[in-house]
């Protein structure tokens, strides 16, 4: 009979500690601007599901969704200049 811990050992070349790196922490930290906007989008939406929306909530949900577009487009922003900026900029 074969180890299956044997087995495994091969398959998983490092181990998992079940933390994020610190990449991926920054990454998350980048995108917490757009993550918490599309909170406040979800939540003023799901506010609206079991009932009609007032002119109230109408506002809240277009002001929420504005958030999220201004957001990614600075995350976007963000993102293309640090790329211009590694890649070297024009030739």
């Amino acid at each position: 009979m074969k180890s299956i811990a044997a087995l495994q050992a091969v398959v998983t070349a490092t181990p998992f500690d079940g933390e994020p790196s610190n990449a991926e922490l920054d990454a998350i930290e980048t995108e917490m601007p757009l993550i918490l906007a599309d909170v406040a989008l979800l939540d003023a939406q799901i506010m609206t599901i079991d009932r009609t929306p007032t002119e109230l909530d109408a506002r809240r949900i277009r002001r929420a969704h504005r958030r999220v577009l201004a957001a990614r487009r600075d995350l976007t922003n963000r993102t293309a200049t640090a790329t211009a900026t590694v890649s070297g900029g024009a030739a």
